[in-house]
């Protein structure tokens, strides 16, 4: 069942600042963007510093908020972070095709977890009020 929340939520919404999203999700897509053109240890550290920003972002406005999606992509993004680090120092090894396959998990995930909650359940989840 889809429901949208009541109107103060929107403002706690981290989205609605231009400058916050620029800083916690624009600038980290884009570094994570960069990171497909650099050798593999410039791009694990790139890959895990913006999905851990972007991340945990993402967790901080879920919890302001409750923006659907957040509750999907924040975990998402941190587990994109941690499996870009561990493969990065090499602590699992991924094959040839690891740095691909974690990037197009990333992309494609995160697309993914984007926009299908949204259109189940609606852009915010509902919060109970008490008293």
């Amino acid at each position: 069942m889809r429901t949208e929340c009541c109107g103060d939520v929107e403002p706690r919404d981290l989205v609605a600042s231009k400058w916050v999203s620029l800083i916690v999700w624009k600038l980290p897509l884009a570094v994570f963007m960069v990171g497909f053109f650099t050798d593999p240890i410039v791009r694990a550290v790139l890959w895990t510093v913006s999905l851990g920003v972007a991340g945990a972002g993402c967790l901080v406005n879920a919890a302001r908020c409750g923006r659907v999606h957040c509750y999907f992509t924040g975990p998402l993004f941190l587990i994109g972070a941690g499996v870009s680090l561990a493969h990065g120092v090499g602590l699992v090894s991924l094959s040839a095709t690891g740095w691909m396959g974690i990037g197009v998990a990333v992309i494609l995930g995160g697309c993914a977890l984007t926009l299908l909650p949204e259109r189940v359940w609606g852009k915010y989840r509902r919060r109970n009020s008490v008293g």
